[in-house]
């Protein structure tokens, strides 16, 4: 932070910290590419998330399971080079952590190496404990995530809210405080009612992001080409769209095609 001005020169764990400590709601959105992160970066957010959500949005499959940590990698150099003040998170992808921790810290330490990111996501509480510790003892920053984890759908069977039942939120709850003891600095809060985030977010020191988690949270995330319209088809109740990017780039290729077919773009001024 600036002395002078009083302005994150860049956020860190420390930061995101001092947000919760303070009641400063923490801003996320996810980013894939150079040109959208450099304009969210720009435009003031905290953390940008290189998703597995690229798997759907940036490659049209129908999970996240299919993207690589080649590909995750790739996505989070182009994000890391238009960054300036965000923090820089990566999801580490199914099958690059799950059943074994030294694939864990390998994995975490390429794509800390390789694209130059902040720090990495993984899936799940008690059942990957061994591989947060092991990337902790790295000196690799780990953001948990907890309740609906889309690496786990083929086991869930669908995209339904979690932890309604008593059972699994009291597991949701263990978890929760589990990864605080670990080490995580900081948890992603997936599709979970909102008395429940409530609950976590006050038992825990660490900062919580939410996610269809409602306002409890200490944060809130959004996938960005949901948030901007880009995706038409996805209409969760949590998804609040600020702008119908689908329809207004229909509309300006609509335009150019017609310019084009007309023989009215380029124009006289438009040529050298």
């Amino acid at each position: 932070m600036s002395a002078v001005t009083g302005e994150v020169k860049r956020v860190t764990t420390h930061v995101i910290q001092a947000m919760k400590s303070r009641g400063e709601k923490i801003a996320m959105l996810t980013a894939y590419d150079f040109s959208m992160a450099r304009m969210l970066d720009e435009a003031g957010i905290d953390i940008l998330l290189v998703g597995d959500s690229a798997s759907n949005v940036m490659a049209g499959h129908e999970t996240t399971l299919p993207i690589t940590l080649d590909q995750m990698i790739y996505h989070a150099q182009s994000v890391v080079r238009a960054v300036s003040r965000a923090m820089v998170v990566v999801d580490l992808p199914f099958g690059s952590y799950q059943a074994n921790s030294e694939i864990a810290l390998s994995s975490a330490i390429r794509i800390m190496k390789e694209s130059g990111a902040h720090a990495v996501k993984l899936e799940g509480g008690a059942e990957v404990e061994d591989s947060i510790k092991r990337i902790l003892m790295a000196g690799i920053p780990v953001m948990g995530h907890l309740g609906l984890t889309p690496q786990s759908i083929y086991k869930f069977g669908t995209y339904s809210v979690r932890a309604k039942e008593e059972e699994e939120a009291q597991k949701l709850r263990e978890d929760a405080k589990l990864l605080e003891a670990l080490g995580c600095f900081a948890i992603v809060l997936e599709k979970i009612p909102a008395s429940l985030t409530k609950t976590v977010s006050e038992s825990i020191e660490i900062p919580t992001i939410g996610i269809g988690a409602g306002k409890h949270a200490d944060g809130q995330v959004l996938v960005t080409h949901d948030m901007l319209g880009i995706t038409k088809d996805f209409k969760p109740r949590f998804l609040r769209r600020y702008l119908d990017l689908f329809e207004t780039i229909g509309l300006a290729t609509k335009q150019y095609v017609s310019d084009v077919k007309k023989k009215e773009f380029p124009n006289d001024s438009e040529q050298y």
